[in-house]
């Protein structure tokens, strides 16, 4: 490619999807294609329909269909001045990628035949009986042939297949290293790769539409077009990719080098063609097998007499049942077949698993990049408690985000942990809490080094992505917390978030994704050099001031690398309700997995769900061989949404969805990043937000702000659920979520996009026709949601019962002994909200002290936890509240406190928090 091409302006032509590779910006484009295809047919000016198909050309090269017969096709038939000929061959193609038949029918992909006669099959394989498809893949050909020989080359490929073969594929040819990362990019449906040696290093393309791709390789001043080199770029932007090299030379020198680890095989030249062609089918069965489902679906067809406590198990309850059948007709007989309390006949155990879930387990570590993943079936709720307990131990110090889920500070209290909250910036406006600030966690590990505590700094729990979607920069948060403290644990809580892994976009800002960035950032010989250069520039005793300003980077001795990720599987994946995995990427692992299972025997279920557990396995082989397209899907239905919303102009006038700028502060975006459709925003200016900036957006998840149309967050929920049909999950005082995941579709979005037009509109007339008062009463109903909002209430402080010795400079709290406070019924009194006897003890005391965790919805973090004195602005906050779910307050009690008198003998009783941990060692 042209070192001086020119960069693509953005227009409606090349939307902000493109640049995250979404195929609803491809099935557009060729629709675009039909349409100026139409005009030209009616006569009109053809040269919107050159332009078109010359921009088609490009990127389809790196897609197995419409492949290069039908592509030269179209253009021949353009050259030819055939409009009849080019409309009826571009709606074909239009047709057989919209509905994938082509996947199917051998005659969408021949010229000289109509389409297979037969309907294509839209609906699932079990409606009406139909026999299930073989799966299709891709497969990509890096090659330095000339052009000229690629389709007898791809012809030559598909004389491989065989009718025994348990799936299909399409090769798709290339010449070249930057071609190559272009197909990764653009081409969801590859699934293999095969690395012939003697390639090109640029694009024969001279496309300014790909220019924001290559350049993210930086490939023009450069000539190296190894194929190891590909490989490494092609597994760093697409792990799940199995890749083949094939070399000329000496073939035995590049098996032993461990830098071609990244291959799945290597060949010498082309002399076993059928064995990679077996090759590839195998490593694609590989990620296919779901070890447990499998035997699931072997057990449900096995005659299995029952002597067990289920008697669900089999289905005769159901069925032969007069009362009850009509559940059995509803899930079927699988379910109930599939069901069993054993253990055995191919089942496993999740308690201590040693077969087929095992095996699940192992295929899990490797789809997420983790060293080990335990299957939980009770929710990250559990995964979160798992691990809490797990690693902490009585009067360990846990520096937790305040507004993290309830399970982290469940799990401080099981565990007897200490945790020492820090605070998330605030987004008044919204009633809503961002992510906590580095400067803000280093100030703490700095605070309790200072204060002789920081041996007692066990973890960092944080919640990566918020429910929001701020994303922290994970590898940057947890090098400069190692450089202060080497052997630090970190929990990351990514249950929203667990879709991340497939994206290379979102992959680095993944827990796993920066830990395994961190390690072979650790075994580089440069790394060393990189930190003592910093040290030299610090001198020997830098001030925290310095510190805390400095980007710290950790010595890669010293590092003991230990991360711990928990992933709602149901939450962005294919799994059934409450499927969790836990993610482990610890060198001490073997340290604490006695201490392990012990919390999974404590926690887990010893009746889970096979269905739960079938379902974990199943989300796994999805995502590892079609997560990367479903998840650019998923950002290209959100972007849809976004455009939509903020451009119409009847719904932009009462609703609008937050931009980056609105949802991230510009101190913690470094790049100057906007937002996803801001003017000038591109591949590569996000690109670069998501490397370099503090915090990023997840642009999956909308803010819908609908206090500007009159309704708060929980009632324009009520109203979107009960009257359209459309479910949210969060809201806040004056907005919604929107989440958009692997299940939408366009037209989920023109849905939506038409259900805030109807409602906007009748907001419109609302207004137009009720006369002056109607306008007044809008306005003061939108000054009080949008305008006269509470403010976010800090965490203050534990009580001094519950601190012990803490020193003066940290805040860190027994939580569990604050939390045990409200069973000594005596020693506890409530007082209503709106008693003067509050204000009073506020300002003369004494100090007013939770009994217990008060956490309103919305906003859903606690606002007071067990232990913790009150303060004004929390009292504030509770009275502007104006939700019905308030978790622990009973508004007929009042705030449940700790008596004075209590706290009094608290004091006096309790053991140091060093007594303690000196105690539970």
């Amino acid at each position: 490619m042209s070192k001086d091409a020119k960069s693509p302006v953005t227009s409606a032509a090349k939307r902000i999807d493109q640049f995250f590779s979404g195929p609803g910006g491809r099935a557009d484009d060729w629709r675009d294609l039909v349409e100026a295809a139409k005009t030209w047919a009616r006569g009109n000016d053809r040269a919107k329909y050159d332009v078109a198909l010359g921009d088609l050309s490009v990127t389809e090269e790196y897609h197995g269909y419409p492949g290069l017969h039908l592509m030269d096709a179209l253009r021949e038939a353009a050259l030819a001045g055939d409009a009849t000929t080019s409309l009826a061959l571009a709606t074909r193609i239009t047709q057989a990628l919209t509905t994938r038949s082509f996947r199917r029918h051998a005659g969408d992909w021949n010229l000289h035949e109509e389409a297979d006669g037969d309907v294509p099959d839209l609906l699932p394989p079990t409606f009406g009986g139909k026999e299930a498809h073989r799966p299709y893949f891709e497969t990509l050909i890096v090659t330095g042939v000339s052009s000229s020989t690629w389709s007898a080359l791809a012809a030559e490929w598909r004389k491989l297949r065989r009718p025994i073969d348990a799936f299909v594929y399409e090769p798709v040819i290339v010449g070249s290293l930057e071609d190559a990362f272009c197909a990764a990019l653009l081409n969801p449906d590859l699934a293999a790769v095969v690395i012939n040696e003697g390639f090109a290093l640029h694009s024969r393309h001279d496309a300014p539409v790909l220019r924001p791709f290559v350049d993210a390789i930086g490939t023009h001043e450069e000539t190296d077009a190894s194929a190891l080199r590909l490989a490494h770029i092609l597994k760093r932007v697409r792990p799940e990719l199995d890749i083949y090299l094939m070399s000329n030379r000496n073939v035995e020198e590049m098996a032993g080098n461990p830098e071609a680890n990244v291959a799945r095989r290597i060949f010498y030249s082309v002399e076993e063609i059928l064995e990679l062609h077996l090759s590839i089918l195998e490593g694609v069965q590989d990620r296919y097998d779901t070890p447990f489902f499998d035997n699931l679906k072997r057990y449900a067809q096995r005659p299995i007499g029952t002597f067990h406590a289920l008697p669900i198990a089999r289905g005769k309850s159901i069925f032969k049942s007069d009362w009850i059948r009509d559940m059995g007709e509803f899930y079927g007989p699988n379910l109930f077949l599939a069901e069993s309390s054993a253990t055995t006949g191919g089942l496993d155990s999740l308690l201590e698993p040693t077969g087929n879930i095992k095996k699940a387990q192992e295929k899990a570590a490797r789809a997420f990049g983790a060293d080990h993943v335990f299957f939980v079936t009770n929710g990250t709720s559990t995964s979160n408690k798992m691990a809490v307990q797990a690693l902490l131990a009585p009067g360990d110090i846990a520096i937790v985000d305040r507004n993290c889920h309830k399970s982290h500070h469940y799990g401080m209290v099981l565990a007897g942990a200490q945790p020492l909250y820090v605070e998330a910036f605030p987004m008044t406006a919204y009633s809503m809490y961002g992510a906590v600030p580095l400067k803000t966690i280093k100030q703490a590990l700095l605070s309790a080094k200072a204060d002789g505590r920081l041996d007692r700094v066990k973890m960092v729990d944080l919640t990566n992505c918020t429910f929001d979607g701020h994303i922290y920069n994970t590898r940057r948060v947890m090098e400069e917390c190692l450089a202060i403290k080497p052997d630090l644990i970190f929990l990351w809580d990514e249950a929203w978030f667990g879709f991340a892994r497939f994206s290379p976009f979102l992959r680095p800002r993944t827990a796993m994704g920066a830990a395994n960035d961190i390690e072979a950032w650790m075994h580089d010989p440069k790394s060393v050099a990189v930190y003592e250069k910093q040290q030299a520039e610090l001198g020997k005793n830098p001030s925290d001031e310095m510190l805390l300003k400095t980007r710290l980077i950790p010595d890669p001795r010293q590092i003991r690398l230990r991360v711990y990720q928990t992933n709602s599987t149901h939450k962005s994946m294919s799994a059934l309700r409450q499927g969790s995995m836990l993610f482990v990427k610890d060198v001490e692992f073997h340290t604490v997995e006695a201490q392990f299972h012990e919390a999974v025997f404590t926690h887990a279920s010893t009746s889970p769900n096979q269905q739960l557990i079938g379902s974990l396995d199943v989300a796994r082989r999805q995502m590892e061989l079609e997560g990367y397209g479903l998840v650019n899907n998923a950002m290209e239905i959100a972007l849809a949404i976004r455009q939509a919303v903020n451009n119409n102009p009847l719904i932009s006038r009462y609703f609008r969805i937050l931009g980056a700028d609105a949802m991230v502060p510009a101190a913690y975006r470094q790049t100057g990043f906007v937002d996803y459709l801001a003017p000038g925003s591109n591949w590569a200016t996000a690109w670069k937000s998501l490397q370099d900036d503090e915090f990023c957006l997840d642009p999956t998840r909308m803010t819908l702000v609908c206090g500007t149309a009159g309704f708060d967050g929980t009632q324009f929920k009520g109203v979107l659920a009960n009257q359209y049909g459309i479910q949210v999950n969060k809201t806040s005082r004056n907005s919604v979520l929107l989440q958009s995941n692997i299940n939408n579709t366009r037209s989920d979005v023109a849905h939506l996009i038409r259900v805030l037009a109807e409602i906007a509109g009748e907001v419109d007339r609302g207004l137009s026709q009720g006369g002056a008062n109607a306008k007044k009463t809008f306005e003061a109903r939108v000054k009080s949601l949008m305008t006269d909002v509470p403010d976010l209430p800090n965490f203050s402080h534990f009580h001094q019962s519950f601190r012990g010795d803490a020193g003066t400079k940290t805040n860190e709290g027994d939580i569990r002994s604050g939390f045990y406070s409200a069973y000594d019924a005596a020693g506890c009194e409530y007082i209503r909200l709106a008693d003067p006897e509050i204000d009073r003890r506020l300002k003369a005391g004494p100090d007013l002290v939770s009994a217990n965790f008060v956490i309103p919805y919305p906003p859903g973090f606690p606002i007071m936890v067990p232990g913790q004195v009150i303060t004004q602005e929390t009292i504030d906050f509770m009275r502007k509240l104006d939700v019905k779910e308030i978790h622990g307050y009973d508004a007929k009690e009042g705030l449940k406190l700790v008596r004075t008198e209590a706290l009094a003998k608290m004091g006096k009783s309790k053991p140091s928090a060093a007594a303690q941990l000196k105690a539970a060692s």
